[in-house]
């Protein structure tokens, strides 16, 4: 039986879970964009006492590995580094967008097999962070920072249907004016969604080295001019 510990702080919702065996037994989500880190502490504190509270064994903590928010990604690595360093357990990274098209492949059933599947991690103006993938969640094309136009998916949307999800994809479907585009609405990167892939990254050994894993920001952190008081 494996016991993982799921963790995403990838985007504007902090969301923390407990999975065994294929299933989520535990999960705490907060959408406080500034709060992450503190946040996080309390509901792997909870977690925590729940795998002791009902004797269970820590295997390996996974973490949403990116792209995302910058700060988010530090927090949610730095927490999953440190437990596993205090623990002695393994260390898993889900990529974001994956992770994003769990609940789209489990619980949207009238996606058809041929069907593209887009998810959209906001980042600003129109610009997101996305990849393409199939119905079996292969890579169609590798992740990008897209500034969305009209053009930009033209040649999967011309070969069939494509489903845009994730807080990047709503503003884009402004300027995707398509018959074989679909939005889906309310898709957030949960960790309580993490487990399928978590699971198969363990059952692969796909673990990452604790000491020197950082997570794929994408682009690299560009600082806020600070406004001037006066």
């Amino acid at each position: 039986m494996s016991c993982i510990l799921n963790i995403d702080t990838s985007t504007n919702v902090c969301s923390v879970a407990v999975s065994q065996d294929g299933s989520c037994i535990f999960e705490k989500q907060d959408t406080l964009d500034s709060k992450h880190r503190e946040k996080l502490g309390t509901f792997v504190d909870e977690a925590l006492a729940f795998t002791e509270s009902h004797a269970l064994s820590l295997d390996a903590v996974a973490v949403s590995g990116g792209p995302g928010s910058y700060t988010g990604l530090r927090v949610g690595v730095s927490m999953a580094k440190g437990i596993c360093y205090g623990r002695g357990v393994k260390l898993l990274a889900v990529p974001t967008l994956e992770l994003l098209a769990v609940p789209v492949l489990l619980h949207h059933e009238a996606v058809e097999d041929d069907a593209r599947l887009v998810p959209m991690i906001d980042a600003r103006r129109m610009e997101v962070y996305s990849a393409v993938y199939d119905r079996a969640l292969k890579e169609v094309r590798g992740i990008q920072a897209d500034i969305v136009d009209g053009h930009t998916y033209k040649e999967y949307l011309d070969r069939g249907p494509v489903y845009f999800f994730g807080n990047g994809a709503e503003k884009c479907m402004e300027v995707i004016h398509h018959p074989n585009a679909h939005l889906i609405k309310g898709i957030d990167a949960l960790a309580k969604n993490m487990f399928p892939l978590a699971e198969k990254r363990m059952a692969e050994e796909k673990f990452e080295d604790v000491a020197y894993y950082v997570p794929f920001y994408l682009k690299d952190f560009v600082a806020k001019k600070a406004k001037p008081l006066l």
